[in-house]
């Protein structure tokens, strides 16, 4: 679908609007249309569709359906020997969406070798909506009353699709995610939806399926 035009889509159309993800553009990998809005329905109808938003500072809204997939598996989750040290030694403590919009904040906060944010005020306050109606969650890790790392996402029935974590002491970001594996297996969560791999994930265990297996999953979960 490289040489296909990229559908422009209107902020007042109803969030059905969005291209069946299947005809996201080769190159860039997954790029599926522009345009639309980051209202609540309309986030929610695209999570449940495989669809996400990501576009920089200064460009419209862009929304990907990338093929391969990455994903991981909580059930199949096995923290490495470093992080269960982590865990046991360095006196974290970790809380689920006591402060959102802390977390959003961090991630969002200027990284080495990072060129700006892709999680500009627009999407923050989008997100916070969603977190507002219960969509949107928050683990975060807290040393010595301090908050020193997290990530956040979307859950939508049995799919958590994670959107960002930060780090600003050692595996702080990684004990996070450790807690959202428990709070998955607890919760009922079967896949956490990853997005794009990164080395930092695939450390985690997560890997990448194809996009139509991704899609006939997510279904099932979301019932959509």
């Amino acid at each position: 679908m490289s040489d296909a035009p990229v559908p422009w889509l209107d902020a007042g159309d109803p969030p059905a609007a969005l291209p069946d993800p299947r005809k996201a553009r080769d190159e860039p990998n997954g790029l599926l249309a522009a345009g639309g809005s980051l209202e609540p329905a309309w986030l929610l109808g695209a999570y449940r569709r495989g669809i996400f938003p990501w576009f920089s500072a200064g460009q419209p809204i862009l929304w990907w359906s990338p093929d391969p997939r990455c994903v991981l598996e909580p059930a199949g989750f096995t923290p490495s020997r470093s992080l269960r040290q982590s865990i046991r030694t360095r006196g974290y403590e970790t809380r689920l969406d006591t402060d959102f919009a802390a977390v959003i904040e961090g991630c969002a906060a200027p990284r080495p070798g990072a060129d700006g944010t892709w999680i500009t005020g627009s999407m923050r306050r989008a997100y916070l909506a969603l977190h507002r109606l219960g969509h949107a969650h928050s683990i975060e890790t807290w040393h010595a009353g301090r908050l020193v790392g997290g990530l956040y996402g979307i859950r939508i029935g049995g799919l958590f699709c994670g959107e960002s974590m930060f780090s600003l002491e050692r595996d702080a970001s990684k004990v996070a995610f450790a807690r959202l594996i428990d709070y998955a297996l607890d919760g009922g969560i079967e896949l956490i939806d990853c997005q794009l791999p990164t080395p930092h994930l695939a450390s985690l265990g997560a890997r990448t399926v194809p996009r139509e297996e991704f899609l006939a999953r997510i279904a099932a979960l979301t019932g959509a």
